[in-house]
């Protein structure tokens, strides 16, 4: 039955990629991670659904109802929920490279403001790396299952929303916001007078690329997580609109912000186009890809 199995996958997978996923499934089923048998966890993955939702569960905390997946990120273990974007790899590398590239301290502890937090992972991998003390994260985002998922995160990773007087903490709280709003940046100098650091992994995937994406993701995550208006620069346009504001940004802020794999050049022309930055750095992802804008003041 195994290789009936494998072959099956392999239509869809090709042969490397299905031996390794096969393993990650019965391995699950060894370790009593996962009750779904194997017919029907090929089956589904076959369909098209991430393999993240393959191998979770189907409840954790207060959503009984959804299905759970789980992902690796740095040294967090990150919920995984439809529809909400799953955490990639490129996120995480650029994620930790700012944290070891800055080092804030409880002395002298930053503000970050995450647009589009999604499942929360750019600022709570920060908060878990960062010294206790040293950041107070907000993430917006306009989707209620994002906002959801983003709490039942920090609530995993053990990072709470409130500062805590008699031990230092990172701490990470979220809003529903929309940051194309013409007046956003007035929203977020009420969330928090000025930011020492703005990220944000944006919709970035204009219409061509977006109609050729894999039922993987087409058919499972949200189309706004993803879409990034016809070019896949209007979100873009919108953090160059947020960052013109004089007072938003703190004398020695950061901007952060993740691009397709052909946009950074031209995001980076708008961080500079600004005026705001004295200074603008690429970034490239492991597979030698420009996947970073780094904007300093």
């Amino acid at each position: 039955m195994f290789s009936r199995l494998l072959a099956s996958l392999s239509a869809s997978l090709g042969a490397t990629q299905a031996t390794r996923e096969l393993a990650w499934m019965k391995q699950a089923l060894d370790s009593g991670a996962s009750n779904v048998p194997l017919v029907e966890m090929v089956r589904r993955r076959s369909l098209g659904e991430p393999l993240q939702y393959i191998l979770g569960t189907s409840e954790y905390l207060s959503h009984p109802n959804y299905t759970i997946g789980t992902q690796p990120f740095g040294p967090l273990n990150l919920l995984t929920r439809p529809p909400v974007l799953i955490p990639r790899s490129e996120t995480e590398h650029w994620v930790i490279r700012l944290a070891e590239t800055f080092t804030p301290t409880a002395q002298n502890p930053v503000s970050l403001l995450d647009l589009g937090t999604g499942s929360g992972c750019i600022p709570l991998l920060l908060c878990h790396l960062w010294p206790p003390g040293s950041i107070r994260a907000h993430g917006v985002d306009i989707s209620p299952h994002a906002l959801r998922l983003a709490k039942d995160n920090a609530a995993l990773c053990g990072i709470p929303s409130r500062l805590d007087e008699k031990k230092p903490k990172n701490t990470f709280t979220t809003s529903s916001a929309n940051f194309l709003a013409e007046d956003f940046a007035d929203t977020a100098m009420r969330i928090n007078p000025s930011y020492d650091f703005i990220t944000s992994n944006p919709p970035y995937i204009p219409w061509k690329e977006y109609l050729e994406l894999p039922r993987s993701v087409i058919g499972f995550e949200d189309p706004k997580a993803l879409f990034g208006g016809p070019s896949g620069f209007d979100f873009y346009h919108a953090i160059a609109h947020i960052i013109s504001h004089k007072d938003i940004l703190k004398p020695s802020a950061v901007v952060a912000l993740e691009v397709g794999h052909d946009q950074a050049i031209t995001v980076e022309n708008l961080m500079r186009d600004t005026g705001r930055f004295r200074r603008t750095d690429i970034w490239l992802d492991p597979w030698g890809k420009q996947r970073t804008v780094i904007a300093r003041m």
